[in-house]
């Protein structure tokens, strides 16, 4: 992963913290799609705006790219050159760029872009649902490590009819050849069948296949499993197949994440390897 762009060479900060270069707040802004020039020195006239965590409200401050912009404390992306994708991965999809092995993989989708993407974390060939595909190694990182408790809900369809004491040893912890496991939250969502049900699992782990393995030791064997929602991310009505920007909400959402992580100590469990 790339390292946090924190302080680019080249560029000097002056004694009270303002950046000595750079283009002004409210353009930059603009140009980032947040809002007009002329709402954007509305919101920096109002203390709504914050630049590395100080309360900003003169129209001439000028900014990098490089600062930790937030509006209303939603952070903000300025660099333009970033790109945040969400993917509904069908069935069949290997979550590799370019598979060595000639399967079919995640390039056709992204082949109108110019930007060198990657996707954050994995989902099986079998699995399908939201899959996050970005340029930001830092915001990717974030994502993908279990120690930043970014959670994942998955819905699967498995064989035979959980019971609710079985929903509650998912959440107590079940033992695997690799050490026991628990989802934070497990629900039953409905039934498929005759003799299967819908269960929706939310969990922060990275392990390899984690949720196929967790519902096969309590003896329920998945069918189908969909990952709906990655952190504060849905996947709505996106087709399988389908491709689209993050809205300025769902990034700043993540954008959030990815800076208060950045503060605290990374634990637990390697990236995210799913499922």
């Amino acid at each position: 992963m790339e390292s946090p762009d924190r302080e680019r060479p080249g560029h000097e900060h002056s004694a009270d913290g303002h950046s000595a270069d750079g283009v002004r707040l409210q353009k930059l802004m603009a140009a980032a799609g947040v809002a007009s020039r002329r709402v954007s020195e509305n919101l920096i006239s109002a203390g709504r705006v914050e630049v590395n965590g100080v309360v900003v409200t003169e129209l001439g401050r000028r900014v990098r790219e490089s600062d930790l912009v937030s509006v209303d404390g939603v952070a903000i992306q300025l660099d333009t050159s970033r790109r945040y994708l969400m993917l509904n991965k069908p069935v069949g999809i290997v979550s590799s760029l370019r598979d060595d092995r000639g399967r079919p993989d995640l390039a056709r989708f992204v082949s109108q872009y110019d930007e060198r993407l990657f996707n954050v974390g994995r989902l099986d060939a079998q699995t399908s649902g939201l899959l996050i595909l970005t340029n930001d190694g830092e915001l990717a990182h974030v994502l993908a490590h279990p120690s930043f408790g970014v959670m994942k809900t998955y819905i699967a369809k498995t064989e035979g009819h959980i019971t609710p004491q079985t929903v509650a040893k998912l959440t107590r912890g079940v033992d695997l050849e690799d050490g026991p496991i628990a989802a934070d939250r497990a629900r039953i969502v409905g039934k498929a069948g005759a003799r299967e049900t819908m269960i929706e699992i939310t969990l922060h782990s990275g392990r390899n296949r984690i949720v196929r393995r967790m519902l096969e030791a309590v003896g329920h064997p998945v069918i189908d499993l969909v990952r709906r929602q990655f952190g504060p991310l849905h996947l709505g009505t996106l087709a399988a197949g389908e491709l689209r920007d993050l809205t300025k909400v769902e990034l700043g959402q993540l954008l959030t994440i990815s800076r208060e992580a950045a503060s605290g100590p990374e634990t637990g469990e390697g990236t995210d390897r799913e499922r």
